[in-house]
Order: structure tokens, then C-alpha cells, then sequence
């Protein structure tokens, strides 16, 4: 099986007013022909996932297999991570008019809707439900792991610190008034963690959209191994199988 090759890309960024970067993933026989379009899977917290959750490997064998289709991957790299991922609108801005404008415009990617995906873990899974929140026509999935749903339910661990605010107004907010974002929504959480109630409150919430949820519930905690181990499983749901 022949490498994968990751680049690195530079956007001088209106919406977050900062050059933003982010390192792109192509897949083992990659190319530029036309008749090929690539879906694309945007990654909050791109470098931890390659550093911690091997994420190119997991790509490499799913694409390998036929699990997934060939696919681009976006790795972004937050600056003020707890800021620009606590539901600021100039996050999804630059997602939704830059980053993916700019990647689209450079590279064969797929235009529709179904073949974009967005990918997050803890504050990263609450940035990918706000942008798609905020541009409900843009993505066809949703990757949310172990996300920081601070106030998505009742008796779970107090969060009150100003830190939360943000993401307590945005989560209350959806609750409030649900949408559907995307077509379907792979939920994972480790039950060792105490972010499992709110996972569990949302769940139900984000299927009442009518969206096809799928909720896995490990035996793990808050970390890059259980992160890294359920990438096998939601990226064939969300992406479907490759050509034979």
C-alpha cells in the first residue's frame, strides 16, 4: 500500500483575522483528473489527531480496504482553541467561506453537500456542531466525540466557570430549537468520562431532526486512544464504502 502525502496550506483569514493554517491529507494514488472528485473530511484539532490518533493510518487502511472511499482530509490548527471553538461565528465563517472555498478551488473535491464532513473530539465536536448549525446547507456529517454539550442535561457535572458560558448559551440554544444539520451524526463517548450524560441527552434531541444518529458508548475514557478507535467505525457510517 503506497503512503498517503499530507501538505500544509496558509489562508490569510478575514472572518478569524489571523493566517489560519491547516495541513491536507491526500490519499495513496491520488489525483488531479477531473472525473475524480474527492469527498472531503474537515478535522477540528487536525494535529492531535495525526499525532495521537494516527488519523492518516486509520485513513490509509479504511481507503485500503474499501471501507471508505478516497478521500481529502483538512487537519486544521486552532490558535485560541477554547475561543474559536466555543460557538464564534468567525470559526464556521472561515470554515464555510474560506477554508473549504479555497481547498475547492486547488483540489478535484466533490461540490455536493453529502460528500463534506466535519470531525471533532471534546470542544473540537462542539465547534463542528455550531458551524454546521450555522451553515445547516453545508455538510452531509458529523463526527462528534465526546463532545463538551455543557447543559445538555440534568444532574451532569456543573460546568460554571466562564469558560462554559459560550457553550452552555450555544448547547441551551439548540436544545431549545433543534435543526437539522447535517443527514447523518456518529455520537461517541466513553462511559469513564463525565461528559457521557450530556452525549446521552443530546442524542435523542439531534434524532428527533430527523438526521440518522448513530451513538457508540465505549469503555474508555476522555482521551486520543478511544478517539483514535472509534474513527474505524463512524467514518464508513458517515461516508459509505468505497468502489469495488
Amino acid at each position: 500500500m503506497a503512503a498517503d502525502t499530507v501538505h500544509d496550506v496558509a489562508i490569510d483569514s478575514t472572518a478569524l483575522g489571523r493566517t489560519a493554517y491547516a495541513s491536507v491529507y491526500r490519499p495513496a494514488g491520488f489525483t488531479t483528473d477531473p472525473a475524480e472528485r474527492y469527498p472531503l473530511v474537515v478535522v477540528h484539532d487536525g494535529g492531535d489527531y495525526v499525532n495521537y490518533a494516527s488519523i492518516c493510518t486509520v485513513l490509509d487502511n479504511l481507503i485500503h480496504r474499501g471501507w471508505i472511499p478516497p478521500t481529502l482530509a483538512a487537519f486544521t490548527h486552532p490558535a485560541e482553541r477554547l475561543v474559536e471553538y466555543a460557538d464564534d461565528a468567525r470559526h464556521g465563517a472561515h470554515l464555510t467561506t474560506e477554508l473549504i472555498p479555497h481547498l475547492e478551488a486547488d483540489l478535484p473535491l466533490a461540490a455536493e453537500r453529502s460528500r463534506r464532513y466535519l470531525v471533532g473530539a471534546s470542544f473540537g465536536a462542539v465547534a463542528a456542531l455550531s458551524a454546521a448549525r450555522g451553515a445547516p446547507d453545508m455538510f452531509g456529517g458529523l463526527l462528534l466525540q465526546s463532545g463538551s454539550f455543557a447543559g445538555a442535561g440534568t444532574g451532569c457535572w456543573p460546568r460554571p466557570e466562564p469558560l462554559w458560558r459560550p457553550v452552555k448559551e450555544f448547547v441551551g440554544a439548540y436544545l431549545a430549537s433543534p435543526a437539522r444539520v447535517a443527514d447523518r451524526v456518529y455520537v461517541s463517548c466513553g462511559v469513564f468520562e463525565s461528559l457521557i450524560c450530556e452525549n446521552r441527552a443530546l442524542v435523542p434531541v439531534l434524532r428527533q431532526t430527523g438526521m440518522d444518529v448513530r451513538f457508540d458508548e465505549t469503555l474508555d475514557g476522555h482521551n486520543w486512544a478511544s478517539w483514535r478507535d472509534s474513527l474505524g467505525s463512524a467514518l464508513p457510517y458517515l461516508l459509505g464504502p468505497g468502489p469495488t
